[in-house]
């Protein structure tokens, strides 16, 4: 009986046992999913919104009506639409070392003005074919510019609508994902760049589907990929260059898009 009474004992402790490590994997696990839906989801609808309240606040002190929000591509919306913005831990990251000094060809002047106009919305990118609208501030900085759900541009390229190459970086995943289908588009589509007082409208002319984290060429006066010499342009002009990761969530290589300035 002391035989038989210490066993069923051991059953009983290995069984409370296995019960406590199933409930603290189940805890585990729901909290891990728990991080990432705030992290897929909510960090984005955040990002997203702000964002847009950011462009209606711009456009009321230019005297303008507010945007409404935008609609996003027709076979956009739903679930999927939601984060990598959603989601990525990757998201858009910019390309590295690619802020460049100014020099001949090269505008290093911040187009916004005033004390702290660093990392501040200066202007608006609209992107008809994909319902985009979204504010530009200067600089790439993750969480002064991106994670707020803006679009960043390079230190040290063009302003708007200037001779050299406008760069702008900004998430495909996570934090309001502005850049998440701009492998839709095509060539021909505009890329519309507003300031007070002035409109650029800029034409996709080149698409690079990949390339590694480091290829600064991208972003020069004259984009042209270091890594695959025979993408990008030759010839001075008025360049406009959308920087973001790829694949998505992931932020392994950069996928990049090149217009030209549309004569007025």
């Amino acid at each position: 009986m002391v035989v038989q009474g210490g066993r069923r004992a051991r059953r009983v402790g290995l069984v409370g046992v296995l019960w406590a490590a199933a409930e603290l994997t189940v805890t585990v696990g729901v909290v891990v999913l728990l991080l990432v839906v705030h992290q897929v989801w909510w960090t984005n609808r955040q990002a997203a919104a702000a964002a847009q309240d950011q462009v209606q606040a711009l456009e009321r002190s230019w005297g303008r009506a507010p945007t409404p929000d935008p609609v996003g591509p027709p076979d956009a919306l739903g679930p999927s639409d939601l984060p990598e913005p959603a989601a990525t831990v990757a998201g858009p990251e910019p390309v590295p070392g690619s802020a460049r000094t100014a020099g001949p060809g090269r505008s290093a002047r911040p187009a916004p003005a005033g004390p702290s106009a660093r990392d501040r919305a200066y202007a608006v990118l609209r992107v008809p074919r994909l319902g985009l609208v979204v504010p530009v501030a200067q600089g790439i900085d993750k969480r002064a510019v991106l994670d707020k759900g803006y679009v960043g541009q390079y230190p040290g390229t063009a302003g708007p609508g200037e001779r050299g190459n406008f760069a702008l970086a900004g998430h495909r995943n996570t934090h309001g994902e502005p850049f998440r289908y701009v492998n839709r588009l095509r060539a021909g589509d505009e890329l519309i760049v507003d300031m007070r007082g002035r409109r650029y409208t800029y034409v996709v002319g080149k698409i690079l589907s990949e390339t590694t984290e480091r290829d600064t060429g991208v972003i020069a006066p004259v984009p042209r990929s270091l890594v695959k010499p025979d993408q990008g342009y030759g010839e001075p002009g008025a360049y406009i260059t959308l920087t973001t990761c790829t694949p998505e969530y992931s932020s392994k290589y950069r996928l990049v898009v090149w217009g030209t300035l549309k004569p007025s």
